[in-house]
């Protein structure tokens, strides 16, 4: 066969060890039509699909804050008809944490741009950024009602401390995701998603810790309080041991088992956390269960992952049902 008259593609399946494996790798990188980047493996699209749950999260709960409207006013093509968030609006700034949270808005735009590029992605899911929803998730922190009930639009404390809840759920996903992805336009863009939401990360715990022990009003709370009990819930929530960790620490828990300033939680080698699908779902739904929505999303998330066990547990109660009447 002359090589002129051979494809490229055909040439280097026939590297590879097998004629089935070549049709699956066929099949598995090139093949899917449905995706906007051919070049995404199929088994990519649902784990980058997955994190747009989290992404819209922030863009919404950052652009609110910092402009009084959201991704209808900015990019409605992104929210793609999704229905507006509940509760969201306009936080108490200072000048500079307004400037710092308009930046992260955007990059939160550009995220699902991104995103959106690469897979086809889902319109925006319902979402609750009600001051009541995050009161919720500081009552449970601290295992009863905060009175008066917390506010994360009140002032720039309140509103850092709302913002500690949301990021870092996200960056553990990246780091969970990023070995199982295949194909390196997903590794690529995994992995600068991961940068910049880690590095929203480090600028919201540097701005908490340098107020560590300011006292949160009108409770009489330490900021450093308020994290440790945020990340105990998440640990708590994920079912996946500690993987969590507020400002300060036990000498033990920090870098190198010497330190208990905390600036950037990390295992015993300061690498950072890894979560599941699964475990995220626990944890912004607020109820420990990916296949009970509440919290943010009280009609759950969007996605195949989500999705798969939103009709897992409706077939479960379907089936009890049937029991029931048998």
């Amino acid at each position: 066969m002359k090589l002129d008259n051979f494809s490229v593609f055909s040439f280097l399946l026939l590297l590879l060890p097998s004629s089935s494996y070549a049709t699956e790798a066929a099949d598995e990188f090139f093949m899917n039509k449905d995706n906007v980047d051919c070049h995404v493996a199929k088994s990519d699209v649902d784990l980058l699909e997955f994190p747009l749950n989290l992404e819209y999260l922030e863009a919404e709960f950052f652009l609110w804050a910092a402009f009084g409207r959201g991704l209808d006013s900015f990019a409605p093509n992104l929210a793609a008809g999704g229905p507006p968030p509940i509760g969201a609006r306009v936080a108490k700034l200072s000048p500079l944490i307004r400037d710092v949270i308009v930046q992260f808005g955007f990059q939160e735009v550009g995220h699902l741009r991104a995103i959106k590029k690469t897979v086809p992605g889902f319109p925006r899911p319902l979402l609750n950024l009600s001051a009541e929803s995050f009161g919720t998730v500081m009552n449970d922190a601290f295992g009863h009602p905060l009175e008066p009930p917390f506010n994360p639009y009140a002032n720039d404390i309140n509103f850092l401390l709302a913002s500690y809840v949301v990021p870092y759920v996200g960056l553990t996903g990246y780091v969970g995701a990023n070995p199982k992805l295949l194909s390196p336009t997903a590794k690529k863009l995994a992995a600068g998603l991961l940068g910049v939401e880690s590095g929203q990360d480090a600028v919201l715990r540097t701005l908490l810790y340098e107020r560590a022990i300011e006292k949160v009003e009108p409770y009489g709370i330490t900021v450093a309080e308020f994290t440790s009990r945020i990340s105990k819930l998440r640990n708590k929530l994920g079912h996946r041991g500690l993987k969590d960790e507020g400002l300060i620490v036990k000498p033990k828990e920090g870098a190198e088992a010497k330190l208990k300033g905390n600036l950037l939680a990390g295992d015993r080698h300061s690498l950072a956390y890894d979560r599941t699908p699964e475990e995220i779902l626990r944890i912004v739904y607020g109820t420990g269960k990916e296949s009970k929505p509440g919290g943010f999303y009280p009609k759950g998330g969007d996605g195949r992952i989500a999705k798969y066990h939103l009709h897992k547990s409706q077939d479960y109660l379907f089936a009890c049902e049937q029991n029931m009447h048998n």
